[in-house]
């Protein structure tokens, strides 16, 4: 897949990122992909980080040079980026994106998340490699349910960037570990906490789509819902935002959504639209139900040994009512101005699923 086949609308940097040499971790995941795409469309020197048996499927870019990278052995990430420093010296930009979402065992998000890290830091700082800027990707979901709690006239208040984290799930406990650290390493850092990503090459929103086009829409709980989202391509545009404006960046969390707030529905209904699919059985469980089939799905698992979509941690996640984020300081510090409301991002993402015959 060509990067000028999502090209993304950056703010002017105050620097040339041609001159700059960045290195993506989670480069095969789809996040990192995109990462990888507009780093090669800035002129940098993009160094794909994964492991050494990971799909480069959505990595077919010449230009892109990788990096094998395990970062769950210590030592042995010691001796690879030993050798990597040899030929690069070290990047300006270190991106890590690489991380899990679903695993089998609480300690395996642990492993994943958190001393995966700790692991990259501390080897970078023992060779004299740290980058200029390091950008984490963690997750919105690491303030947990702080701001559940309805005004009189039925709103939700904003969660900010300042509040305190109370994850309740294994992934945002694992992800608020990998931001202590960091806050604590003495490195430039930068924390970008994305609500909800969607886009080409997604899995789990796919999901819902793929349900729809069967004409079955399952949504859960009957207190009001506020969600959020963010199109890969607005949440690749407010990392690339923040390099080369270290002076502003450097220390800060940002939480990022494309700025709008949706109900419940509305995801679902512009797929159905996107989809032209007519007659769609809308279905909305009571969170007991959902709590039955998550835990159901998580024996399972452990039974077949494969991560479920559906588990513990998701069914906390979906229970959640209120998603809605003040992206301001992300707009003021960096000056990112998000480009694709829910509309406008369904209608692409739909659109390629089809043209990829995933749907």
């Amino acid at each position: 897949m060509k990067s000028e086949e999502f090209p993304l609308k950056i703010p002017i940097f105050a620097v040339k990122l041609d001159k700059m040499k960045i290195l993506i971790t989670g480069a095969s995941g789809f996040i990192g992909s995109f990462l990888c795409e507009e780093g090669l469309k800035q002129g940098m020197e993009t160094w794909a980080g994964m492991r050494e048996h990971s799909s480069r499927r959505w990595l077919t870019d010449k230009r892109l040079k990788f990096a094998t990278l395990d970062m769950t052995d210590a030592e042995r990430l010691h001796a690879q980026l030993t050798a990597y420093r040899q030929e690069v010296g070290r990047w300006d930009v270190i991106v890590h994106a690489a991380g899990a979402t679903k695993c089998l065992k609480r300690e395996d998000f642990d492993l994943h998340n958190f001393q995966c890290t700790q692991h990259l830091v501390n080897t970078l700082k023992a060779l004299d490699m740290l980058p200029d800027q390091f950008l984490y990707v963690s997750s919105l979901s690491v303030l947990g349910p702080i701001r559940e709690q309805q005004n009189p006239d039925g709103t939700y208040n904003d969660m900010m960037a300042s509040d305190e984290p109370m994850p309740n799930t294994a992934y945002g406990e694992s992800k608020v570990k990998s931001e202590n650290f960091l806050k604590e390493s003495g490195i430039q850092y930068t924390i970008f906490r994305p609500t909800g990503v969607y886009g080409p090459r997604e899995k789990d929103y796919f999901m819902m789509a793929k349900s729809i086009k069967q004409h079955i829409d399952f949504a859960v709980g009957y207190q009001k819902q506020v969600i959020t989202f963010v199109y890969v391509r607005d949440l690749v545009g407010a990392i690339f935002a923040a390099i080369g404006k270290g002076e502003k960046a450097n220390g800060k969390t940002y939480l990022v959504s494309d700025g709008h707030n949706y109900d419940s529905r509305a995801f679902s209904n512009l797929i159905q639209k996107e989809l032209d699919v007519k007659n769609v059985l809308h279905i909305k469980a009571p969170l007991w139900l959902l709590w039955i089939i998550s835990a159901v799905a998580e024996g399972c698992s452990k039974l077949t040994h494969q991560a479920s979509t559906l588990n513990g941690d998701k069914y906390r996640i979906m229970c959640q009512r209120n998603w809605q984020c003040d992206i301001s300081p992300l707009k003021e510090d960096l000056g990112f101005v998000p480009e694709w409301p829910l509309e406008r991002g369904v209608k692409e993402c739909m659109t390629w699923y089809k043209e990829n015959k995933w749907i």
